[in-house]
């Protein structure tokens, strides 16, 4: 029998592949009707469809090759699930030319009806850390 710990990271990987193909059917059906997210494009939105709509739709289209990077953190039980991951994807920029954009992500998992559903997601890119986002120490 698979482990909590082992199924989560297979629904992360499900999610990943998601991205990748810009599949949103599938990616639908790994989360909570009630979900909430926090995104790279959208502040917050409550709701799948808003999800989709407001974050995936704005985002998925304009990137290619997302992929998880280094090994995620997960703490799993056999109802609940959190997990932690750096990912990475390419953009193009104004010029035309492509870059890496790189993040982290959070995802809470409740199991409902015997399937790991996303009830919190916050996919954002990684932080500035230069003084003009930051300002200089006092």
């Amino acid at each position: 029998m698979i482990d909590a710990r082992t199924e989560a990271l297979e629904w992360l990987t499900v999610f990943a592949g998601a991205c990748r193909g810009k599949d949103f059917a599938t990616g639908r059906r790994l989360f909570a009707p009630d979900a909430v997210a926090f995104g790279t494009y959208a502040t917050a939105v409550q709701g799948l469809d808003n999800i989709e709509r407001e974050q995936w739709r704005q985002i998925w289209p304009r990137i290619e090759g997302f992929r998880i990077e280094g090994t995620p953190t997960v703490v799993a039980s056999e109802g609940s699930a959190w997990v932690a991951a750096i990912w990475a994807s390419e953009a193009t920029a104004p010029g035309g030319g492509t870059f890496t954009r790189r993040g982290r992500a959070t995802f809470v998992l409740a199991r409902r009806e015997g399937h790991w559903l996303a009830v919190h997601s916050h996919v954002s890119l990684l932080p500035t850390q230069s003084e003009t986002a930051h300002g200089r120490p006092a």
